[in-house]
């Protein structure tokens, strides 16, 4: 008995779609089913109003047109499919999926920016400062929303009960451009006569410090406000709106200071009991000031908020030198601790927050200008009080906990981890259990450096979106995570910085620091905003996406074309070229070995390369063919300029090897073939311990690859030595380091100032494991078709890795027993699969949708 069966629809890449900001919001659903090599003929889609498209003769099933009249502002529609296949199949209609839209219009927006008055401003990161207001329900109600945002970071109330489970909401978009609000369905909170609203303010990343080297202030305005619409819509059909306004009563609460570096403060004596509640009395509080604010920069998400997303128990209570308590989580993550503590009133426990350990105690000098330290001060009850920060996080694993009253029971300290909170969609293993832990390094690393936007580390005094890092981040981080909502919404904000600033900084949202005032272009850098939505097409299929950046995409190529000039070569101007390169010195993170014009002109040609593409797939021919062209001559620039006649490449480096032989740069088979055997000879005479930065690093294995030298690829890649990405796995690493050396053999940590102990940057090498060591990989954007090329090696006797593609599960699992191997492969239902065995790897074996099982002894095809 076989089964045909469709999953409920999606809507554009929303999980929550509840105030999405997209008019015709496209459509994906996946099919289950039992039937082999099952590929859809057509489909059809009906929505709650009655519209049916009748049968659409089509195999698309990803991002398919909203069928339907455009939504308004606050409507709400529900969808379904069904399908039928080529082999005479049809599934019964889906389940319905519904979908509502947030405020889509500007004038839909009454509420004005309800600030705290001057008198209860303090200079920035000091206190939260609470806000409410009360109303009266008329009657009984059908449905309420509340849509909210804020300048600054807030968690709301109604009638004492937190609405929603957001952290550090709104998040930090480029604040001038792009504001984001949030909708939440409140109905249930509402009761029936009075009712209270209330909200705990702070500066966040609006009015707080931010950035390193002593950051900068009030950024984006000098004083916080709330921006709240509450719509209430009653049984009879009428309505009443509360809105933040002058009306609006302010005090002091609880938090007493609030930074994102430095932590929080929080005296529990001074939170007046009820006070978001409709009965409390607020006759002292002052009145809010009213003050406007330009609704048109409010937009939707497109992806879902930060968010608690998992709890850690201490995993042991360690004593410090100076007979301190610190607590090891086991693991190095973005969050806060939550205690439980019971004492005298004013009475305050300390908590400190530190990655690693040095001599036994916290070792802060790597957090620079932050001091990642929270305070509570005890209200005094009976029973025992709960604390968790509310508007900061730390990068740690370790906390040091001071003046506990009493006795400390480690299990009342948990580890509250945060961060987007994005869909995990892949697994990884393999026989190897310090590649797993590597694995799982690099996924902790996305997770913390995933707090609303991709930053660089998640514990300093820094924390910035940098461009550089998701660039080379990107394949691996879209593998991970369905994390395509959450980057659209940040090449959203580069591409409006990038319009303001007339190029691509170098990190986003964009703030001018007193070591960076200007924004300016930079290699590898400025090039995501190429990358990174290419890689999501690729790996998405999402081609509006790409709509929407060829604007950004192709400036940007443009710009770096201008400062290449007549030459085609850029090789002037500011460059951070292969940062941190492991022969960089630790106080000079600059000094790597290749050339940073070498590393801008390979990436000119790259980019150029990359929108001509997507010229073309936009229908834009002869944008194609004019980058296209620019891509060939820049090409031949590189190989005239970087290149001699037999092979060699100036730098003589594994990342100008890897990027010569990667982006194509070198002209003839036979200069190709004698740059393969050089860059083989450099990382064997290197001991294949690893010598690239941040730009070598996610190509050096696949250059290896390409090349023939496989067995070199895996020996980099399970070298333990220093450096190498297995030697933090030896050092007990539970997150990707900066530097290669971040903690040094002796267990000091490194002096440079730049070392932190996660950073993803260096965990690209993750993509390749996917692609090559467990071989499952996009041949067609989207996975609509899959590349299966595993590529054993290693001494691994097993590896596997699985994906929730946009069509369904994908699944590649190898074992090799002595010469014979095993190969599983799952084609989910209307794809198909190329499989490479490894004893033919150039050639493929045509697999539809369904379970296949390969074998074949290494050499020579079997069965």
């Amino acid at each position: 008995m076989t089964f045909l069966h469709v999953e409920p629809v999606t809507f554009e890449h929303h999980r929550e779609p509840l105030g999405i900001g997209e008019r015709a919001p496209r459509l994906s659903w996946i099919t289950q089913t039992d039937i082999p090599g099952w590929l859809q003929r057509a489909y059809e889609i009906e929505l709650d109003d009655g519209d049916r498209t009748g049968l659409i003769e089509s195999a698309d099933s990803v991002l398919v047109a909203w069928p339907g009249e455009p939504l308004q502002s606050r409507q709400r529609r529900a969808a379904r499919v069904r399908v039928h296949g080529h082999d005479g199949s049809a599934s019964d209609w889906s389940s319905w999926s519904w979908v509502e839209t947030g405020l889509l219009d500007p004038a839909d927006w009454q509420a004005s920016a309800a600030a705290p008055p001057r008198d209860l401003l303090a200079d920035p990161d000091g206190p939260a400062l609470l806000l409410r207001c009360t109303f009266t329900l008329r009657g009984p109600i059908a449905q309420a929303r509340l849509y909210v945002s804020a300048h600054g970071t807030y968690e709301i109330e109604l009638n004492g009960r937190v609405v929603g489970d957001d952290v550090l909401a709104p998040g930090w978009s480029s604040y001038h451009h792009r504001l984001r609000y949030r909708t939440h369905d409140v109905t249930a909170l509402l009761a029936d006569g009075g009712n209270a609203i209330g909200a705990t303010l702070a500066d966040g990343w609006y009015r707080g410090r931010v950035g390193f080297r002593g950051g900068r202030s009030a950024i984006y305005g000098d004083r916080t406000a709330l921006i709240a619409q509450l719509e209430i819509t009653y049984a009879d059909g009428t309505t009443d709106t509360i809105v933040t306004d002058g009306a609006w009563r302010c005090s002091m609460g609880p938090v007493t200071a609030a930074s994102l570096y430095d932590g929080e403060k929080h005296d529990a004596r001074l939170l007046p009991a009820g006070w978001s509640e409709a009965d409390f009395d607020d006759h002292a509080w002052l009145p809010a000031d009213a003050l406007p604010h330009d609704p048109a920069l409010l937009v939707a998400p497109t992806g879902p908020p930060v968010r608690r997303t998992e709890t850690l128990r201490p995993v042991e209570v360690l004593t410090g030198p100076s007979g301190e308590t610190v607590l090891d989580f086991g693991q190095n993550i973005a969050g806060r601790l939550r205690i439980r503590v019971q004492g005298p009133a004013g009475h305050t426990v300390t908590l400190r927050h530190a990655e690693v350990l040095e001599n036994g105690a916290l070792s802060l000098r790597p957090l620079r200008h932050a001091a990642a330290l929270d305070e509570y001060t005890l209200r005094g009850d009976d029973e025992p009080e709960t604390f968790e920060p509310r508007f900061t996080t730390h990068g740690f694993r370790y906390a040091q906990i001071d003046d506990w009253p009493g006795e400390l029971n480690p299990d009342h300290v948990l580890a509250i981890v945060c961060h987007t909170d994005m869909r995990p969609i892949s697994e990884f293993n393999c026989s190897n259990p310090l590649l797993n832990r590597l694995h799982d390094n690099v996924r902790w690393s996305m997770r913390g450096n995933y707090v609303d936007l991709p930053t660089d580390c998640p514990q300093r005094d820094e924390r910035l979106g940098w461009t550089g890092d998701i660039q080379v981040f990107a394949p691996t981080a879209a593998f991970l995570y369905d994390c395509a909502g959450p980057l659209a919404s940040w090449l959203a904000d580069l591409s409006a910085e990038q319009s303001e600033h007339g190029t691509v900084p170098v990190f986003v949202p964009w703030i001018s620091l007193e070591t960076a005032s200007d924004a300016v272009p930079a290699a590898a850098w400025g090039d995501a905003a190429v990358v990174v939505p290419w890689t999501i097409y690729q790996r998405t299929g999402d081609l509006d996406l790409l709509r929407a950046q060829y604007g950004s995409m192709s400036s940007w190529v443009n710009h770096i074309a201008h400062l290449a000039g007549e030459t085609l070569l850029w090789d002037t101007g500011f460059q951070y070229g292969d940062w941190l390169d492991p022969t960089a010195p630790p106080g000079n993170p600059f000094e790597a070995q290749t050339d940073t014009g070498l590393v801008a002109t390979a990436y000119l040609a790259y980019s150029a390369g990359i929108v001509a593409e997507t010229a073309g797939l936009l229908g834009h021919a002869d944008d194609a063919a004019r980058y296209r062209h620019l891509a060939d001559q820049v090409r031949g620039a590189f190989d005239t300029a970087y290149a001699t006649h037999d092979g060699k490449v100036t730098s003589d480096s594994q990342t100008a090897y890897a990027l010569a032989l990667r982006f194509g740069l070198l002209q003839g088979t036979q200069r190709r073939v004698r740059a393969g055997e050089r860059l083989t000879q450099l990382v064997r005479e290197n001991g294949h311990r690893i010598g690239t930065g941040f730009v070598g690093t996610p190509l050096i294995c696949d250059a290896l690859t390409d090349v023939g030298a496989i067995d070199d690829a895996y020996r980099l890649l399970l070298q333990t030595e220093c450096p190498s990405w297995l030697y933090p796995v030896t050092m007990g690493a539970t997150t990707i380091w900066e530097r290669w050396d971040s903690l040094l053999p002796d267990g000091s940590v490194n002096p440079g100032e730049m070392t932190s102990f996660n950073h993803y940057a260096l965990g690209a090498v993750a993509d390749w494991m996917h692609r090559t060591v467990a071989g499952l990989a996009p041949a067609a954007p989207g996975y609509r078709r899959l590349l299966v090329r595993p590529r054993p090696g290693g001494g691994l006797t097993h590896a596997c890795a699985s994906l929730a593609t946009p069509y369904g599960r994908a699944e590649v699992s190898w074992t090799r027993d002595g010469e014979q191997l095993a190969l599983v492969v799952v084609v989910p239902p209307n794809t198909t699969a190329a499989v490479h065995l490894p004893s033919d790897p150039d050639n493929a074996i045509e697999a539809d949708a369904g379970r296949h099982v390969f074998r074949c002894v290494l050499g020579q095809a079997a069965g």
